[in-house]
């Protein structure tokens, strides 16, 4: 509880408390729109928006908002508890190019204009593994589709797991829908990296690897 309660103070976490109405809350309680406007209000730019979904405890849009200064990043967990440590480590460093939301993916169009985003990272998402809950994925075509209405047309979307199964669904899912693999790699760490990008390692991947687990990625092309 004391995580929870912490954020709802920290001014770079904006929350939907109620995940079946469409607004968010700021750090001061009140109700704010930021739907096409995170980069004016939230971030005070008009840099590229950048979206970690499933952040967890927001390691890769750390990284990435250290590494890319001149991108803005927004990491997106339903877990308050999870955001805490990510939103803190922000507000701790200082980055001012880096903020969280708490709110269902599944609702994120709720919260973000057709186009509004640049580029969607997803790494180690829950892979439900079981076949009646493969709507539940990440990668799969209902949550596909609400990318492609926020997502600029092109933008890419990058999908790192350890879960074999759930990898090859997604390259089968964004073979079936139409769309244009980047890359695709099984084992990534089995040779030299090809992008700098795919080096950073969250708290679940470095679990991973130590139980040696192989690390797997896509991305495709909205």
């Amino acid at each position: 509880m004391f995580k929870i309660r912490s954020i709802d103070s920290f001014p770079n976490v904006f929350q939907n408390e109620h995940f079946t109405k469409p607004f968010l809350k700021d750090f001061e309680g009140k109700e704010i729109d930021l739907k096409g406007k995170w980069r004016s209000d939230v971030f005070k730019n008009q840099n590229a928006l950048v979206l970690e979904l499933a952040c967890g405890k927001g390691d890769y849009a750390l990284a990435l908002a250290k590494k890319f200064p001149g991108k803005n990043f927004l990491g997106v967990d339903s877990k308050g508890a999870r955001i805490f440590t990510g939103s803190k480590t922000a507000l701790d460093q200082k980055l001012g190019n880096i903020a969280f939301a708490r709110m269902r993916i599944e609702n994120i169009i709720n919260f973000f204009n057709e186009g509004e985003v640049d580029e969607i990272w997803i790494t180690f998402p829950d892979p439900f593994p079981n076949k009646k809950d493969a709507k539940r994925r990440l990668s799969a075509p209902k949550f596909i589709e609400r990318y492609k209405l926020i997502c600029k047309p092109g933008a890419t979307v990058h999908f790192k797991t350890d879960d074999l199964p759930l990898f090859r669904f997604t390259k089968q899912t964004v073979e079936e829908l139409g769309l244009k693999t980047l890359y695709y790699k099984e084992v990534i760490y089995s040779a030299p990296l090809e992008f700098e990008e795919l080096n950073i390692q969250t708290y679940y991947e470095k679990k991973h690897l130590v139980n040696a687990r192989t690390i797997n990625y896509i991305s495709f092309q909205l």
